[in-house]
């Protein structure tokens, strides 16, 4: 379920705050093979199933930047910001990868809202997005993904 935040500046409370999780998706062939051709990272154990059923997974994996990437499709389903001109993505810090993702496997998003300040016209957050694999006990990605939320003048 989405959390709706009213303002930007709404954010500055919700440090400690626990977001999702998502609903479950599905890593697909499809979707590693799509990341493939757009990153030009052909190795094996991504995109040769036969190959990959015979090697140290037993099945191909998603690539860690794919997993990486889907944190970009699980924030807006855990927390949408109104009464902004725009919300951009300002980077990254620690990124992990703890575990693979087996194609067919299903994973989805979990969030703890960790910093927020005020930058001008702007609330820039940090959320720690846990992206999890169904049934295993280690996630597939850990990442403080780093937001900006400008405030809509117009709203104000």
């Amino acid at each position: 379920m989405t959390q709706v935040i009213k303002h930007p500046l709404d954010l500055l409370d919700m440090v400690g705050s626990q977001l999702g999780p998502t609903d479950w998706a599905t890593m697909t062939q499809e979707r590693v093979n799509l990341f493939a051709d757009a990153t030009e990272d052909h190795q094996w154990i991504h995109v040769d199933p036969e190959r990959a059923a015979a090697g140290p997974f037993g099945a191909c994996i998603a690539h860690g930047y794919l997993t990486l990437s889907l944190a970009s499709k699980f924030l807006p389903e855990m927390m949408s910001v109104e009464n902004t001109s725009m919300g951009v993505n300002y980077g990254c810090d620690k990124v992990r990868f703890p575990n693979s993702v087996k194609v067919g496997q299903k994973i989805r998003g979990k969030a703890e809202v960790v910093k927020a300040e005020q930058k001008g016209n702007a609330v820039q957050v940090i959320v720690r997005v846990t992206i999890e694999v169904e049934g295993e006990e280690r996630p597939a990605c850990v990442v403080d993904t780093i937001s900006r939320f400008y405030f809509d003048e117009a709203a104000a």
